[in-house]
């Protein structure tokens, strides 16, 4: 079955749809079955792909919309194979009603969770690119997840709102998915030629260090990621000798290993 990661934080510009895309990509180079979810209206996962979500009569929110009207929706009608190896389920401006429809939804923390269930044995890892808020779609991801990773930018505003996404963490942990792991925080858009990146590292490392998991990998600040973004390729495909594509690599591997201590975890429990 699939670990499903959700990537998440609530501020914006932290580079969530860049690591999704790019993590997604360095485990298909590992030979790991990867399906990526596009769970933002704003669809920048699915256009980073190269992948036109306006355009798709299957979505994420198609799905959602199908699910809470009580059809039973065929997930892999709306999964798109892409050319580097990963699947996706797009998401279009259809995913924005879905806020409010999920309020009277039954169940409607698990909406998600429910049609991932008919896919996961299909793929080793499943991503979820999460928008940029806390409000109900957001928490269906959460309530879905195995984990969640945290992107967190090198910089002072982005930083200080981890306190808020932990409070949300600890509230779905408490009602919707009390298995839910935090994966990690790592480290993005990271200049390390400013006092100021190295000071919010230390001020990170030091806040959360003995709780969570600080990934080694840094993710650097590069013009590369944001072209191989607009061309809609991974990093690895638009420049694989790029500092990025290094970087990613070595969040992908430290992603795996990860994901590998906790099977034989959960493996040794069960036997127990």
């Amino acid at each position: 079955m699939a670990q499903t990661i959700a990537i998440c934080n609530q501020k914006g510009g932290v580079g969530k749809t860049t690591t999704t895309l790019n993590l997604g990509a360095g485990l298909v180079r590992q030979g790991k079955r990867v399906l990526l979810v596009d769970a933002d209206p704003q669809s920048d996962l699915t256009t980073s792909a190269g992948i036109e979500g306006d355009k798709q009569e299957n979505s994420l929110g198609r799905l959602m919309y199908l699910a809470t009207e009580n059809y039973k929706p065929v997930v892999k009608d709306a999964v798109i194979h892409h050319n580097e190896g990963f699947d996706i389920i797009p998401s279009n401006l259809d995913l924005s009603s879905m806020e409010t429809r999920l309020v009277n939804a039954m169940s409607r923390e698990k909406v998600l969770d429910n049609l991932l269930k008919s896919v996961k044995s299909d793929y080793d890892y499943i991503l979820i690119d999460c928008m940029p808020s806390l409000g109900m779609i957001t928490i269906n991801a959460l309530t879905a997840a195995d984990s969640v990773i945290i992107p967190v930018q090198a910089h002072y505003l982005p930083a200080k709102g981890m306190t808020q996404l932990m409070r949300s963490i600890d509230m779905v942990r408490n009602h919707t998915n009390d298995k839910l792991k935090i994966g990690g925080i790592v480290m993005t858009l990271v200049d390390n030629r400013t006092n100021l990146a190295k000071e919010v590292i230390d001020t990170i490392r030091m806040k959360y260090g003995m709780l969570i998991r600080i990934f080694d990998a840094q993710i650097p600040v590069a013009v590369k990621a944001a072209e191989a973004s607009k061309a809609g390729q991974s990093i690895y495909e638009y420049d694989r000798d790029s500092k990025p594509a290094k970087a990613y690599e070595a969040l992908t591997k430290e992603v795996m290993r990860l994901a590998e201590r906790e099977k034989h975890r959960d493996e040794a429990a069960i036997a127990r």
